[in-house]
């Protein structure tokens, strides 16, 4: 892991600007004809799209026959990955080389969810995760007063939330209900409250995330979490046992009073962690089974990415798919819809994931790009998105490619599951095939060759989920090879951070409410 040869790799490997590629402009020459109507006419004049243009990864099927594009396209864009060194830029990641440039650091989250193979570290942190979790499980692990802990309270914030936040969230109904498991992620006060409504000092242990041990909302929650405890636990009684942290700085998090302090490490970053201890609240919500479900799976889909013909390699095709959306389409926004309720807080994870990794306006050699990167990611659960804004997916101005997520078999009423399947269906098909009938006035008539892809699983369960998010990982990587730029950094937050600390050090703002001020609002 991060070798000296590393430089030497690397520097051998294409850092120039993705313009130069032959396979970019030919990519440029094609993508006029694939704008307006050429999508409804390519579905009506080639059925077999629906056969050629799909892929397979364990679990799963990728479909993009919906997509603005033909095996043609496809066929150049393969070409393009393969001139962006795209083999050899994967080795690289998956071997722990050090991918991260800017802070020469390996981005190996891959090694987490290895199995046997993971290193040493990651199989002795993992199976101190497993400890903690029976021991809160089966009602060992006991506060202050003597009392077994009934509820969590997970303190983090972006990549140290949304992981364990979705997990959670996903897996609940499949998990045997052992613990309240609440979050707070937010430095408002109202966040921590609505957490802590009805909670039993006593009873309650937070799960303090911060590879620093000084992130500034996570650390004003974990202190705010203290001033409860003090306030509730019996006289004389110290906080420690009601604190397990989660951190690089090992000294101050026992300095801060933790119990127990689990590893992060540099070579992990925060949006890619849910696998590391920082998924250690959604261990201890879901069981160590299926947490080892969902590593397997993540496990599963890094075999396929490293192993998978590019032309049939599915986070790879997600991504080209991406690539001509964005740089040669005009698309400047991904909706993501799950058609599943579990799935609501995925666009919330793909918002972090995607915009903060490649989120970026300079390319590795630190030249000023001028082409488009990341798209901006939205969406919603199924049908609720439907009564929202599928209006401007179907007849706005503004294309806007859509992934589909979908399952065969999920929790719930079989009737009403097959309801929600149809309603997931006949979106995407509405928004390829349109409604141009002549007799319908202009209100009511549907353009079509709206793009989009569907992913089609077979189950929603904890493995799934494992190769879902494994998935997108490896997709916004490949992009961040496409475009030059390094996807694990996030410069781009540290500006404003500063700027709030310098007002903070000023002291309070003069309040702009005019009550105030004794005056009349």
């Amino acid at each position: 892991m991060g070798t000296p040869a590393d430089a030497a790799t690397r520097d051998a490997m294409n850092t120039r600007s993705p313009t130069e590629c032959p396979a970019w402009r030919a990519l440029g020459e094609q993508a006029a004809a694939w704008r307006g109507g050429a999508l409804k006419a390519a579905l009506a004049t080639d059925p077999a799209r629906a056969r050629t243009l799909v892929a397979e990864a364990p679990g799963l099927r990728f479909d993009y026959s919906r997509q603005r594009l033909d095996a043609a396209v496809i066929a150049q864009l393969v070409e393009l990955a393969a001139a962006r060194d795209l083999p050899a830029w994967r080795m690289a990641l998956l071997a722990g080389e050090a991918v991260n440039d800017t802070e020469q650091r390996p981005a190996w989250h891959s090694a987490l969810r290895a199995g046997a193979a993971a290193p040493a570290e990651v199989h002795a942190a993992h199976a101190r995760m497993r400890g903690l979790t029976t021991r809160l499980r089966e009602g060992a692990w006991r506060g202050a007063s003597g009392r077994p802990i009934e509820h969590i309270v997970h303190l983090g914030t972006g990549g140290s939330d949304l992981g364990p936040r979705l997990v959670v969230d996903a897996l609940a109904e499949s998990a045997t209900p052992k613990l309240r498991i609440d979050f707070a992620s937010n430095v408002d006060p109202l966040d921590l409250e609505r957490a802590l409504r009805d909670a039993n000092p006593e009873t309650t242990l937070f799960v303090v995330v911060s590879k620093t041990f000084t992130t500034q909302e996570t650390m004003e929650n974990a202190r705010a979490a203290k001033a409860w405890l003090a306030r509730g636990l019996p006289a004389g009684a110290g906080p420690e046992p009601h604190f397990i942290a989660v951190s690089a700085n090992v000294d101050a998090a026992r300095a801060f009073g933790a119990a127990e302090v689990l590893p992060m490490w540099d070579w992990v970053g925060g949006r890619y962690s849910v696998w590391s201890a920082v998924g250690f609240t959604a261990m201890a919500a879901i069981g160590e089974t299926a947490f080892a479900e969902f590593l397997g799976g993540a496990g599963e889909m890094d075999a396929h990415f490293a192993a998978a013909p590019l032309g049939r390699n599915v986070p790879v095709l997600m991504a080209l798919v991406g690539v001509w959306n964005v740089n040669f389409l005009d698309a400047a926004t991904q909706a993501v819809l799950p058609y599943a309720t579990p799935l609501r807080l995925l666009p919330a994870y793909l918002q972090q994931l995607e915009m903060e990794s490649n989120g970026k306006r300079v390319d590795r050699a630190g030249r000023t790009i001028d082409y488009a990167t990341a798209p901006v990611v939205w969406g919603a659960e199924g049908t609720v998105g439907q009564h929202s804004f599928h209006q401007l997916l179907h007849q706005g101005t503004q294309i806007v490619p859509a992934d589909f997520i979908v399952f065969d078999e999920a929790p719930g009423d079989p009737a009403r599951r097959a309801i929600l399947a149809a309603h997931a269906e006949a979106q995407a098909e509405a928004l390829a095939q349109g409604q141009d009938d002549p007799a319908l006035p202009a209100y009511r008539r549907y353009p079509g060759s709206r793009p989009s892809s569907t992913l089609h699983f077979e189950r929603l369960d904890a493995r799934n989920l494992g190769r879902l998010l494994a998935l997108y990982e490896h997709k916004v990587f490949t992009q961040g090879v496409i475009w030059n730029i390094n996807s694990f950094d996030q410069w781009g937050v540290e500006l404003g951070k500063q700027l709030a600390k310098a007002l903070l050090e000023k002291g309070p703002r003069p309040s702009h409410n005019p009550g105030a001020r004794g005056e009349r609002p």
